[in-house]
């Protein structure tokens, strides 16, 4: 068999006869604000993902907060593992509904892109100082940072990366993201691909936070009972294996919630298309219900895991104090930073005059990972510390 190289146009040609026919085509993306000639053997998706990841915004987030602070040890959870974790589930879903499996990925590797340091403590802290300057909220900060704030091309600001990943990014929502009025508003369906994301990632969220809320102590094995989904899943860890030791066993049972949530939610999802009469993409504008979805009954066992998180975790002293102190520490770096813009170091000063003093700073404190800002604060405040 003669050696060639797999084309563009066989991969597109492949996802043309495989994928769903209400699935997101790359041969049919309406492109990127920049014109560039297409990769000869990678799809436009393929493409978008492999700059996400290349991106200097992505290795930050290595030192972002999920819930616990990166200090408080190396085997919780932090924004690029819980980022890789959506990726993964958001990769099977689709793959079980033939959607664009590529699109997927790239929505899901950039979802978080415009976190803060200090997870959501650190965003409500920025929104706050933001209110009269233009706001702040992390989907429209994302967008900012793969439209502008990524600087790797000669040709043009930010990744160029392509509308469907763009609206990905704008659009995605889950009940842990405070909503505000977005910057951009970029057009379009709301597509299975982007809502594929927004499910992988409220999957994640929860499964992965109790996992690591376990691990610390935050959380116990009796918080947990009373919850239907929890106990069903449990007893078929322990029937099945039954002398685990208690970190396989939460291992075991922590997956076995993710699978009994993920078929759920492909099982649904393929009814809900037939209910919708979904036949193609421009089907997918005129349901206003998010057709990706879990069961009424799934719905209804979720609730009882996700009050937990919300009491025992989220609300946990340790936990609240932390997000306290976090917004303290950015409080007053955006302090010292308006008083005196001449302290920030020259490569985010030079941005004042093209995007005003506070969009400025702002920029520089979101990109900051929870290390690097508390380092900067003690620079400041610390007697001792060099400057």
């Amino acid at each position: 068999m003669k050696d060639e190289i797999l084309a563009r146009e066989v991969l597109e040609k492949r996802e043309n006869d495989w994928l769903a026919p209400y699935a997101m085509k790359s041969s049919a993306s309406s492109g990127r604000v920049h014109g560039e000639e297409e990769h000869p053997y990678r799809t436009a998706y393929q493409r978008d993902k492999d700059r996400i990841i290349y991106s200097t915004a992505f290795r930050r987030l290595e030192y972002k907060t999920q819930v616990f602070v990166n200090h408080e040890g190396d085997y919780y959870r932090t924004r690029l593992t819980h980022t890789l974790e959506v990726a993964q589930i958001a990769r099977t879903i689709a793959r079980a509904l033939r959607l664009n499996e590529d699109l997927v990925e790239a929505i899901a590797l950039a979802h978080d892109l415009g976190h803060t340091p200090f997870g959501h403590s650190g965003e409500d802290t920025l929104a706050e100082l933001m209110a009269s300057h233009g706001g702040f909220d992390h989907n429209s900060h994302g967008l900012r940072v793969v439209d502008l704030l990524e600087e790797k091309y000669p040709d043009f600001p930010g990744l160029n990366l392509t509308e469907e990943v763009r609206r990905g990014i704008i659009r995605h929502s889950t009940p842990f993201d405070m909503r505000r009025a977005e910057t951009t508003v970029i057009p379009g369906p709301i597509l299975l691909e982007i809502q594929v994301v927004d499910v992988a990632d409220e999957i994640a969220y929860d499964n992965h936070d109790i996992d690591d809320g376990l691990k610390s102590g935050l959380l116990t094995d009796g918080d947990l009972r009373g919850s239907d989904i929890w106990e069903e899943v449990a007893a078929k860890v322990d029937k099945k294996f039954p002398h685990a030791s208690p970190g396989v066993r939460r291992s075991c049972v922590v997956r076995e919630l993710i699978n009994t949530q993920v078929s759920d939610l492909v099982r649904n999802t393929t009814q809900m298309v037939k209910s919708f009469g979904i036949q193609d993409i421009s089907d997918i504008s005129r349901v206003k219900e998010r057709v990706v979805d879990f069961s009424s009954p799934m719905k209804e066992k979720r609730k009882p895991l996700r009050e937990v998180l919300l009491k025992k975790l989220y609300r946990h002293y340790r936990v609240v104090r932390m997000s306290q102190k976090a917004s303290r520490f950015l409080r007053e770096l955006f302090s010292v930073y308006c008083d005196n813009p001449e302290q920030l170091p020259p490569h985010a000063y030079d941005n004042i005059p093209g995007r005003g003093k506070y969009r400025a700073i702002c920029d520089y404190i979101a990109g900051m990972t929870d290390r690097y800002a508390l380092d900067q604060y003690k620079k400041f405040f610390e007697p001792y510390e060099r400057v």
